[in-house]
């Protein structure tokens, strides 16, 4: 379990990246761990990078399926790929993940008053 110390400054950064991005950046963000195969992907990569082939090896559905899936990960930045040869890799985009946790955080309220 993760224990995040939230500072105000912090909260206000994240609530500026959200109003920029307006709602549908975290529609389509929760739209992406909604998948229980999407987040499962996120956890195979946060051991480190992997091709589509080796996350596709990991699941009992089609490679279109998995090529579907990293691209709702992709289009929500939770993951970044990276071409090499005839390859494509894919790792985690950690930040996106930290801005949700805070905004989750801060909906949760953690006994200040703003």
């Amino acid at each position: 379990m993760l224990y995040v110390t939230i500072h105000l400054t912090i909260r206000l950064n994240v609530k500026c990246v959200f109003e920029g991005d307006g709602i549908l950046g975290i529609n389509n963000t929760l739209k992406a761990l909604a998948d229980p195969i999407r987040r499962e992907i996120l956890n195979y990569l946060k051991k480190g990078r992997m091709s589509a082939g080796e996350i596709a090896e990991k699941f009992p559905v089609t490679g279109a399926s998995i090529s579907r899936h990293l691209s709702v990960l992709k289009d929500a930045d939770l993951i970044r790929d990276t071409r090499e040869g005839k390859f494509i890799f894919y790792e985690l985009n950690a930040s996106v993940l930290e801005e949700i946790m805070l905004w989750i955080s801060d909906l949760k309220g953690d006994g200040d008053n703003d």
